[in-house]
């Protein structure tokens, strides 16, 4: 069992949890996830670790309440434990295999979108502890849904932020601001690293194509089994069919097809639907 040491929201619908986690933290690199299941009747949950802290054996997710399982592990409280905690799987960022001479002048500009802000943070904070240049463009739909700005601040070169309603930051999409950044600025990047919804990693890499500036995409969003041995995170790339758990989660975002990967993850919405009908039933007694 996994201990649930700290649990606090982060927006509406989202809370982070830090859990005890003692080897997972010890191994974890950026980029990477862990299997979760709340209880032994659970659905296996990939999730993309937020952060981790080998000196106190603990690692952070930080989830949205969409589906049956996840609001069943953000109804668990401080103290409670998770049946299984399984990883870290996938493979780390690829910069994380580079040697110091390589990374010395490079500079990166991430894009984070929703809670794909927090997988960002442990690239952004282990890229700061090696003193590689990151700058952050964060976006949202309004400032009310931003999380870990905070947190990023304190480890980026600069941080900037995009909201659709101009309630904080760049009024506009996270794309107006990549242009703003390249062409109003005169920024340069060796490579832009996007992590957020679908729709808005498919946006960011048209943007970047633009620029021939090379792009890394996460596509976690997709797994289900985590292991590669129920296919549903196939995805194509550069017209090879990978899957995202085992040759992932991380891609060259232009040679993704996005709308392959956006039809396979709207698959499961139907199941998704009849599994919160019957949660509701089972709660209410109807």
């Amino acid at each position: 069992m996994f201990k649930i040491v700290e649990k606090r929201p982060l927006a509406e619908n989202i809370w982070l949890l830090r859990v005890e986690a003692p080897r997972v933290a010890q191994s974890a690199l950026p980029g990477q996830f862990v299997i979760v299941r709340v209880d032994e009747q659970g659905e296996r949950v990939p999730l993309t670790i937020a952060d981790f802290d080998p000196a106190d054996g603990t690692v952070t997710i930080v989830i949205q309440t969409i589906g049956v399982s996840t609001r069943k592990m953000c109804a668990l409280a401080e103290g409670d434990c998770l049946a299984d905690f399984a990883g870290p799987l996938g493979n780390p960022s690829e910069f994380v295999k580079m040697s110091s001479e390589e990374l010395r002048d490079r500079r990166y500009l991430f894009v984070a979108g929703g809670v794909g802000t927090a997988p960002v943070y442990p690239q952004v904070k282990w890229l700061h502890e090696h003193g590689v240049a990151a700058d952050v463009i964060i976006g949202a739909k309004t400032e009310s849904m931003l999380i870990y700005t905070d947190e990023m601040a304190a480890v980026a070169d600069n941080l900037y932020i995009a909201t659709d309603d101009g309630s904080r930051g760049f009024k506009g999409m996270v794309t107006g601001k990549i242009k703003e950044l390249i062409e109003t600025e005169g920024k340069h990047y060796d490579e832009c690293v996007a992590i957020g919804p679908m729709i808005m990693m498919k946006f960011v890499t048209l943007t970047t194509r633009e620029y021939s500036l090379p792009t890394t995409v996460s596509l976690n969003a997709l797994m289900v089994d985590g292991t590669g041995m129920c296919g549903a995170c196939r995805v194509s790339v550069d017209g090879r069919m990978l899957f995202t758990c085992v040759d992932g989660p991380e891609f060259d975002g232009h040679k993704v097809d996005f709308d392959e990967a956006m039809r396979r993850q709207s698959m499961y919405r139907s199941h998704e639907a009849q599994a919160n009908e019957k949660h509701k039933c089972d709660c209410y007694g109807k």
